[in-house]
């Protein structure tokens, strides 16, 4: 569980964001803080208990700015995550929270689509981390950047569907063992060959790992595993 803390000072917008984290598996809700020194109070807790493993931060906090806060955590070696939540659309502001370390910065206002799909690139991201070796090679750091930094709103091919996408991909995170193109239609109502499209868009994003599954007569059958 990733252990998250929502810094925000308008006590609505906090409230939300909580609720939407609650709504994505692999999170859990830390806290809340509406200033930067009880976000440092609480970050600073953490260190010899629980430790916070993102912030959710706003940029404009009404003891300071959410970038003065990340630069000081940065000095204090505190390694925890940032994905800035902020309506600051300043191009400097940006620049700046990218040079201080911030992994993800989402514009407000924004749907919990977007939301979503930010916190679990950040996901992908931390379990590729946790899954890899104390070396990397090339691919699997290409890899792990590319999952940080996928686009929100990427466009899919014509002919897919962002529904039916989100379906698959949440088929193929439950399932721990590789499947056909024909056992991921069986088991979701997809034909065959729609299935197979899925999947292979998945595969050239990168998000699944395709290879030949032999031991049946004639050409082998390609099989694809989720990417942890």
């Amino acid at each position: 569980m990733i252990r998250t803390l929502v810094i925000e000072d308008d006590a609505r917008t906090a409230e939300a964001h909580a609720a939407y984290l609650a709504r994505i598996d692999g999170f859990e809700l830390a806290g809340i803080a509406a200033t930067a020194a009880a976000a440092q109070s609480a970050i600073k807790a953490g260190l010899s208990a629980d430790p916070i493993d993102l912030l959710l931060l706003d940029m404009t906090l009404p003891d300071g700015h959410g970038l003065e806060l990340a630069r000081r955590l940065r000095s204090a070696g505190v390694a925890v995550d940032i994905i800035a939540i902020t309506a600051v659309r300043d191009i400097d502001i940006v620049h700046n929270a990218i040079s201080v370390g911030i992994a993800q910065y989402l514009i407000k206002p924004f749907s919990f689509a977007t939301f979503r799909s930010k916190l679990v690139t950040y996901l992908d991201y931390r379990r590729r981390l946790a899954t890899g070796t104390s070396t990397a090679t090339q691919s699997e750091v290409d890899a792990m950047l590319a999952s940080l930094h996928a686009p929100t709103n990427a466009p899919i091919p014509k002919g897919l569907s962002v529904p039916t996408l989100e379906s698959v991909v949440e088929r193929m995170r439950e399932t721990a063992q590789p499947v056909s193109a024909v056992e991921l239609a069986e088991s979701t109502s997809l034909s065959r060959v729609t299935a197979r499209r899925y999947l292979e868009y998945l595969a050239d994003t990168a998000r699944v790992r395709r290879s030949p599954r032999y031991g049946t007569p004639g050409r082998p059958e390609l099989e694809y595993r989720w990417i942890d």
